[in-house]
C-alpha cells in the first residue's frame, strides 16, 4: 500500500502541490504562533527605572481588595489613594522624605507622552544634567532626552516655560519635564508616592499601615508609570496569535478537504479501474489516507523548519510596531521550548488526515463501472453526507444566533464572537454551494456565455471547488471589517443621541482645574455640566469583582445636557445616596440597594435611582460628584439658553486657555471609535492568511481542472476555435465562478451583520449594518486576478502543440 501510494504521488504530484503548500504554510504559521506564545510565558522581570537609585519608595494604596466566599478578589483602583499626611510626618522622623508628583504636560512641538515631575526626584533614576542647569523659577524646566535644547520656549496650558537644562537618564517609557518642587506641588497638589532615604526598610514598615505599600528592591518598578504594560501588551499579543492560529487551522482544513475532495472526484476512472482488477473499498480508502499521511508528514516537517526560520522576523515586526516590549524576542529566553513544534507538526498531520477522511470514504464507494465513464457531467450535485453536514451546520449557525439574541445579545458584540461565528456559516454555505450553482450562475449573452453557463452547471463540483476559497476570503473580509465598522457606527450614533449639549469642552491635559470649572459656571446664558470619568466596583454572584466605567455629574445639570436611554426610574432622582446603572448589572431594579466600591476604593451601599439600556456598553453608570472617588473634571457640557448667541458663547469659550471647544458634530467625530493597532494587525493577519490560502487553493484547483479538461480543449480546437477564443472562454468562465464565490461570501457577510444589527436593536443601540464595500471589492478583485492568472497560464500550457 505504501509503495503504491508513493508511485501515485510521483505520477500525480501536480494534483497534490496545493495541498502540500497549504499544509506547509499552515504548519509554519502554527509553529510561529506557538513560539510567539512560548516567548511570552517567561517574560523577564522589568527592573525599576524612575526609582532605581531610591532606597525605599512609599506608594499610596492602588489596589482594591475585597473578601468573597471563594477568597480575596483584587482590582486596580481607578484613583489611587494619596499617602496620608500622618504617615508622611512619621516617615520624616526616619530620614529625608521626597514627595513625587506626576502630571501630563501638553506643549506645542513636544512629544505626546510628556510628563512633569519635581526636580528633586530626578536623582533617584538617576538623571544627570547633560547641558544647562537645574530649574530655579516657576517658569523653568529641565527636559529629558534630546527632543529639545536649552533656551527653547514651550507654550503649555499652564503658561510659557523655558528649558534651562537637559538631562540623560535610564528611563525609556516617558519624556520628562522637571519643574521646581514648589511649582510641581502647585500643578499637582496631591502626592501618591514618595521616597524615604533610609537604610532600614523594617523601620519604615513599622510606622506605616495598610493604606500604603512599601517598595524596595525590584518591587520599586511598581512605582513607575503603568508597571503592568508588558503583561497587558503580551496578553493582547497572545489573543492576536491565538486568533490567527485558529483561523489558520480552520482555513487549512477547509482548503485541504476541498482539494482532496476535488482530486478524488477527478480520479473516479482510476479508482474504477482498481475496483475492476479486484481492489476492495477498504484498500481504496487506505490508499487515499496513505497518500494524505505522506503529504501531511512531509508538509508538516517542512512547515516546522519554515516556522523556525520566520519566527524571529515576526518578533522584530511586533516590536518595531510597538505591539510588544523591546525585550520581546523569539529564540532567546524561550529557547528550548519544543511544544510549539510538536503541536504544529501533529496538528498539520491531523489536518491532512482529517481533510482526506471524507474523500477516502467517497473513493472507497467508487463502482467498477466508473472505469468506463467518459462524460464530464457530474452525476450528483450533492452527496447525502455533504447535504446532511451542510444542513446541520446551517441549522446550528441559525440556532446559536437565535439563542444568543434571546439570552445575551451583548455576546454577539465581542471580538472573539464575531471572528469565530462566521466560520460556522462559511462552512455550511461551502458544503451546500453545489445546489446554489445553477440558480446563481447567470445566462450570459452569445455563444461564449452559453458555453460558460453549460460548463459551470455541468461541472458543479469543479465550480463549487473554485468558488469555495473565494467565498471564505470575501466572507471573512466582509464579516470582520463589517462587524468592526457596524460597531463603530453604533457607538458614534449612541454618542450623538446622548449628547444634547451645544458645546463640549475637554482639557488639553487630563483634567480641568477647579478654578477653570468655576469660571465656566459663571458664563452667562449657559447651563454648564461638569463631568468626571471614574469607576465603580461590584461583586457579582459572590465571586467576581467587576469594574464598571462611571461618570460623575450634578443630576440636575446632567439632565439638561445629555439624553440617556432610561428604561426605569428617573435621572433626576440621582443623589449622593444613589446610583444610575445599566441593564447589564446583575442587580438593576429601581429602589434596590447595591454594595459598591468607588474609584478610590471607598465602600458604599447605594440605592438604584434609574436604569439605562445596555447599548454598546458605553453608557456606563452615573453617580454624583460626591461619589466620584476623587476624580477630576475631564469634560464640560455646555447648553446655550434659548435666545442667546451660540457663536458668541463659543467665541468666549475658545478664548480660554487649557480647553478644547467642540460643537456636537465635532464632538461626535472626535469620539468616533478607532481600531487599535493590535486589533488592526489581527484582522490584517487573518485576512492575509485567508487570501494566501485562497491563492493556493485557486491555483491548485484550476490547474487540476484544466488538466482534466484537456479533451474539451482538443474538441474546441478541432471545431475551429482559436487560441484567443479558448483563452477568452476560460477566463470568462473563471471570472463567473469567482463572482459566484463573491456573491456567496456577500451572502454570509449580510447574514452575520444582520445578526449583529439585531443584537444592537435589542440593546437599544439601533444602527443599520455597514458593509465594507471597498474591502469587499479589493478582496474579490484580488481573487479574480489570482484565478485569471492561473487560468490563463494553465490553459496556455495545455494548448501548446503536442498537448491538445
Amino acid at each position: 500500500m505504501l509503495s503504491f501510494a508513493l508511485r501515485t504521488l510521483r505520477a500525480r504530484w501536480a494534483a497534490f502541490v496545493g495541498s502540500f503548500v497549504a499544509l506547509a504554510l499552515g504548519v509554519a504559521l502554527l509553529t510561529v504562533m506557538g513560539q510567539a506564545l512560548a516567548a511570552s510565558q517567561n517574560a523577564p522581570a522589568r527592573a525599576p527605572e524612575r526609582f532605581a537609585a531610591a532606597p525605599v519608595v512609599i506608594k499610596g494604596q492602588d489596589t482594591l481588595r475585597v473578601a468573597t466566599p471563594t477568597g480575596e478578589r483584587t482590582a486596580p483602583l481607578t484613583r489611587p489613594r494619596p499617602v496620608p499626611a500622618t504617615t508622611v510626618a512619621a516617615l520624616r522622623a526616619l530620614g529625608p522624605v521626597t514627595e513625587d508628583r506626576s502630571f501630563p504636560v501638553t506643549a506645542e512641538g513636544a512629544p505626546d507622552d510628556l510628563v512633569g515631575h519635581p526636580w528633586s526626584t530626578a536623582r533617584f533614576a538617576p538623571y544627570r544634567l547633560s547641558t544647562g542647569r537645574p530649574p530655579e523659577a516657576a517658569g523653568e524646566v529641565v527636559a529629558s532626552g534630546d527632543w529639545t535644547t536649552v533656551g527653547t520656549r514651550l507654550r503649555t496650558s499652564d503658561g510659557q516655560l523655558r528649558v534651562v537644562g537637559t538631562a540623560d537618564g535610564p528611563v525609556r517609557f516617558e519624556n520628562a519635564l522637571f519643574y521646581t518642587d514648589a511649582q510641581a506641588a502647585r500643578l499637582a497638589p496631591v502626592s501618591h508616592q514618595l521616597v524615604v532615604e533610609t537604610t532600614d526598610p523594617a523601620a519604615v514598615r513599622a510606622v506605616v499601615d495598610d493604606d500604603v505599600r512599601v517598595l524596595t528592591g525590584d518591587d520599586r518598578r511598581l512605582a513607575d508609570a503603568d508597571p503592568d504594560r508588558d503583561a497587558e501588551a503580551l496578553t493582547a499579543l497572545n489573543a492576536l496569535f491565538g486568533t490567527a492560529g485558529g483561523v489558520t487551522a480552520f482555513v487549512s482544513v477547509f482548503v485541504v478537504a476541498s482539494t482532496f475532495a476535488f482530486a478524488v472526484d477527478r480520479r473516479r476512472r482510476e479508482f474504477g479501474l482498481l475496483r475492476t482488477v479486484g481492489a476492495t473499498p477498504g484498500q481504496i480508502r487506505r490508499t487515499v489516507l496513505t497518500e494524505a499521511l505522506l503529504i501531511g508528514a512531509l508538509a508538516a516537517a517542512t512547515g516546522c523548519a519554515l516556522g523556525a526560520y520566520t519566527a524571529p522576523l515576526l518578533a522584530e515586526l511586533v516590536v518595531d510596531g510597538g505591539l510588544a516590549p523591546a525585550w520581546y524576542a523569539i529564540g532567546g529566553h524561550a529557547e528550548g521550548a519544543t511544544w510549539p513544534y510538536h503541536l504544529a507538526f501533529w496538528t498539520g498531520l491531523s489536518v491532512a488526515l482529517g481533510g482526506a477522511v471524507a474523500a477516502s470514504w467517497r473513493a472507497g464507494r467508487t463502482a467498477p463501472a466508473q472505469a468506463l465513464r467518459e462524460a464530464a457531467v457530474d452525476g450528483r450535485a450533492l452527496t447525502r453526507g455533504r447535504l446532511l453536514c451542510g444542513t446541520a451546520l446551517l441549522l446550528t449557525a441559525v440556532a446559536t444566533l437565535a439563542y444568543a439574541l434571546l439570552t445575551d445579545p451583548g455576546e454577539l458584540l465581542h471580538r472573539k464572537t464575531y471572528i469565530s461565528r462566521p466560520m460556522l456559516l462559511i462552512t455550511a454555505v461551502a458544503l451546500l454551494s453545489p445546489v446554489l450553482v445553477r440558480p446563481l450562475v447567470p445566462r450570459l449573452p452569445g455563444t461564449t456565455g452559453l458555453l460558460v453557463r453549460a460548463n459551470a452547471v455541468t461541472g458543479v463540483r469543479r465550480t463549487a471547488a473554485v468558488a469555495a476559497p473565494v467565498l471564505i476570503t470575501v466572507a471573512l473580509a466582509g464579516s470582520l471589517l463589517g462587524a468592526t465598522a457596524t460597531l463603530n457606527e453604533a457607538r458614534a450614533a449612541e454618542v450623538s443621541r446622548r449628547t444634547t449639549a451645544d458645546l463640549v469642552l475637554t482639557p488639553t491635559g487630563t483634567a480641568l482645574k477647579a478654578k477653570d470649572v468655576e469660571r465656566l459656571r459663571q458664563l452667562p446664558d449657559t447651563i454648564v455640566s461638569a463631568v468626571s470619568s471614574t469607576a465603580v466596583y461590584t461583586v457579582e454572584d459572590g465571586v467576581a469583582l467587576v469594574k464598571s466605567q462611571a461618570r460623575a455629574a450634578d443630576p440636575a445639570l446632567l439632565a439638561a445636557t445629555v439624553e440617556l436611554p432610561v428604561t426605569a426610574g428617573r435621572l433626576t432622582d440621582l443623589d449622593d445616596d444613589s446610583i444610575v446603572v445599566t441593564e447589564e448589572w446583575a442587580h438593576h431594579r429601581v429602589g434596590q440597594r447595591v454594595r459598591v466600591w468607588l474609584g478610590d476604593g471607598t465602600p458604599k451601599t447605594l440605592r438604584i435611582a434609574a436604569v439605562l439600556a445596555t447599548g454598546t456598553g458605553d453608557n456606563g453608570a452615573y453617580v454624583t460628584p460626591a461619589n466620584a472617588g476623587g476624580a477630576e473634571v475631564n469634560q464640560v457640557d455646555v447648553r446655550v439658553r434659548a435666545g442667546a448667541d451660540k457663536a458668541a458663547v463659543a467665541a468666549r469659550l475658545r478664548a480660554m486657555d487649557g480647553v478644547r471647544v467642540m460643537d456636537k458634530a465635532q464632538w461626535v467625530r472626535a469620539t468616533y471609535p478607532e481600531t487599535n493597532r493590535t486589533t488592526r494587525l489581527g484582522v490584517l493577519l487573518v485576512l492575509g492568511v485567508a487570501l494566501l490560502y485562497t491563492g493556493i487553493s485557486l491555483a491548485n484547483t484550476l490547474m487540476m481542472a484544466t488538466a482534466d479538461r484537456r479533451g474539451d480543449l482538443t474538441a474546441l480546437r478541432l471545431a475551429g476555435a482559436t487560441t484567443a477564443q479558448i483563452l477568452r472562454l476560460a477566463t470568462t468562465e473563471t471570472l463567473t465562478v469567482v463572482t459566484l464565490g463573491g456573491l456567496l461570501g456577500l451572502l454570509v457577510t449580510a447574514v452575520n451583520l444582520t445578526g449583529m444589527t439585531a443584537a444592537l436593536h435589542l440593546l437599544s443601540a439601533p444602527t443599520p449594518p455597514v458593509l465594507p464595500w471597498p474591502a469587499l471589492a479589493w478582496t474579490t478583485t484580488a481573487c479574480a486576478l489570482l484565478a485569471t492568472t492561473t487560468t490563463l497560464t494553465s490553459t496556455a500550457l495545455a494548448l501548446r502543440p503536442g498537448r491538445t
